[in-house]
């Protein structure tokens, strides 16, 4: 399986982040690799407050968070729904697990996957009786990752073939441009698409067409992360809009501003 990836998807300003923390992301075990996308390590030290924004990808997230003066602890943040904003002040820690889209489901494997979506549940209501690891204390980030590793170890994975087939077919979406309907992906795959939409729902916990949606945006916002210069009508065409207008329409209503106010912005180069 390939190192964890660079890109900058789904991060708002991503420049302007990592000028503000110090922001890694790290492979985790073998054995766990056919589950995560990777684990993500934040430290900070502002002198000024900073809010951060993300536009979620279609993943749950195991959270481990630390701020100054306030105790250490752990959730599940299930996939957002909205633009996620988070403000930073003084000095903290994040240690967090990207869980693939449908490889939750193996570690609490008693639980729909859309239990989660649009929450953020405390760790221990959701694996009892699991010890929480201490990665928020040592400094040494390898100690950091192998913390996380015996912990995900501890608790699962439980094999499940439909996590694997949903696994599958949303890294299908997030890798082939040309699937834009969710009946011609479903026929494609040669089943219904109300098995499609049931799988996942419980597996990956949103449907098939919000993350068709979801990866568009994504790959809009790098364009404009990236470039001043975007043909934004040739863009929405090769990403399966009707028209630049529908494209625009998305945008703003999910990152807040139109995409060639966004590309104008000072994080361009």
């Amino acid at each position: 399986m390939a190192a964890p990836r660079r890109d900058t998807q789904g991060i708002v300003d991503a420049a302007e982040l990592f000028a503000r923390v110090d922001f890694r992301r790290r492979e985790p075990a073998e054995p766990l690799r056919p589950y995560l996308e990777h684990y993500w390590l934040i430290d900070w030290d502002l002198t000024q407050p900073y809010a951060s924004h993300v536009v979620p990808h279609p993943s749950v997230n195991v959270v481990f968070q630390k701020y100054a003066g306030q105790e250490g602890f752990g959730e599940v943040a299930g996939i957002g729904l909205e633009l996620f904003t988070q403000k930073l002040q003084g000095r903290g820690r994040v240690c967090g697990i990207k869980f693939r889209p449908g490889g939750f489901r193996p570690f609490a494997p008693d639980h729909a996957a859309t239990e989660w979506t649009g929450r953020r549940v405390p760790l221990p209501e959701v694996s009892p009786g699991a010890d929480l690891p201490a990665v928020l204390t040592p400094d040494d980030e390898d100690a950091r990752v192998a913390a996380l590793d015996a912990f995900l170890l501890s608790i699962g994975p439980r094999p499940d073939p439909q996590a694997d087939l949903a696994m599958a077919l949303v890294d299908r979406i997030r890798t082939d441009r040309t699937i834009r309907r969710v009946g011609d992906f479903a026929r494609a795959e040669g089943v219904s698409v109300r098995v499609m939409q049931r799988l996942f729902a419980a597996y990956v916990g949103v449907g098939p067409k919000w993350i068709i949606l979801r990866y568009r945006i994504h790959q809009a916002l790098e364009h404009a992360e990236n470039s001043r210069e975007v043909d934004w009508a040739g863009l929405a065409a090769d990403l399966g809009y009707a028209d630049q207008a529908h494209l625009v329409r998305d945008f703003t209503a999910t990152v807040g501003v139109p995409p060639t106010a966004y590309a104008a912005g000072p994080h361009t180069g």
